[in-house]
């Protein structure tokens, strides 16, 4: 297939454009704004395959976007740009509404028009994947069972606010105007590639630098979390087997307090990066301020693609949580851009070229 990905550029996306070059014979058009998470460099591993191209365009520029859809002509789109930190949204919602409901809107309107002007059999072949989130859900307590496809929206945060309504955009021009679309909302992702302000990449990078690693509150919350390779692996086949108007839930069932998942890292980093005053690295570990309405629990039940597309989790969290620290440690270039700003002079460099 052709395959049209908004927000190749970024954690997720990356990984799963490097996961269908390695893996399938499909041809990919990235699209991505290019913004602070975006990093061309992550996708320097597959730059050079024939079947890969990139276009910096902001979903908001809705003639660019229709250019470029004209002019690939994809028979799927796989749609990941998003803005996606909740600390961000907090201080700055207004460019969470404009990527994740205008940006969403105008794809969906470039997309339909697209589809509905191939021929029949091209028509029911075509797909439209959303990728989304867990956060959309809410909050849970304790003792509540985890999330379904059937829970209640109940978003708390600007960004969560901001994925629901464009899932609600993407289920309703399923309804109105028939486009075969697809839902997906996942679990905490984590692995290589992921942007330094979330939270492992803070852990292993603060650590590194013997900074103090900022824990909310007492460090109770609880994340379910799935390694990004699970994740690209369920995306590719809801892509290619999922009924079209349907969400899947994508989790990891893996369950931790922010503070166990904080230690666990230490631990790895003790093993792999010792300080060198002896101490051990859980001691720089600080509790800070919690953020405004920060959601307790999320976890995913993940049931339905289970059983219906025969999907299961295949890394294990304890091994993989170490090979993720291990590819920070190997690839600092990567992340000292970031950290310096670099990178973002780099992707003007390369926008102009």
């Amino acid at each position: 297939m052709k395959i049209l990905i908004t927000g190749g550029a970024g954690f997720i996306g990356a990984n799963l454009v490097h996961q269908l070059i390695r893996e399938t014979d499909h041809e990919l058009l990235v699209i991505d704004k290019l913004t602070y998470a975006g990093n061309r460099a992550s996708l320097d591993p597959v730059k050079n395959d024939p079947r890969f191209s990139f276009h910096s365009a902001d979903l908001v520029d809705a003639e660019l976007l229709n250019q470029s859809i004209k002019n690939f002509q994809p028979d799927a789109v796989m749609h990941l740009a998003a803005e996606s930190h909740v600390d961000r949204s907090i201080d700055g919602p207004a460019a969470f509404v404009n990527t994740n409901v205008i940006g969403t809107f105008n794809l969906l309107q470039a997309v339909t028009n697209h589809w509905q002007n191939l021929d029949k059999v091209d028509q029911a072949h075509f797909r439209f994947l959303h990728v989304s989130t867990d956060e959309v859900y809410g909050s849970l307590n304790s003792s509540d069972r985890p999330f379904t496809e059937l829970s209640p929206y109940r978003p708390n945060s600007p960004y969560s606010a901001t994925k629901a309504g464009s899932d609600h955009l993407v289920k309703a021009w399923g309804t109105t105007y028939g486009l075969p679309i697809l839902v997906t909302n996942c679990s905490n992702n984590y692995g290589p590639y992921q942007f330094p302000e979330k939270l492992i990449p803070v852990v292993i990078l603060c650590a590194l630098k013997n900074e103090p690693i900022p824990v909310y509150g007492v460090g109770d919350h609880v994340r379910d979390w799935l390694h990004v390779e699970d994740h690209c692996r369920g995306l590719r086949l809801v892509l290619e087997k999922g009924t079209f108007g349907q969400t899947y839930n994508i989790g990891g069932d893996q369950e931790m307090s922010n503070l166990a998942l904080v230690k666990a890292i230490c631990e790895v980093l003790d093993e792999l990066s010792p300080r060198n005053d002896g101490e051990k690295h859980s001691k720089g570990i600080t509790f800070v301020e919690d953020r405004p309405g920060h959601d307790f629990r999320y976890a995913i039940d993940s049931t339905k693609i289970r059983e219906q597309l025969r999907w299961r989790p295949q890394r294990s969290f304890e091994q993989d949580l170490k090979t993720t620290v291990e590819w920070y440690l190997d690839n600092k270039p990567w992340w000292h851009s970031i950290l310096d700003g670099s990178y973002r002079l780099e992707r003007l460099r390369r926008t102009s070229i």
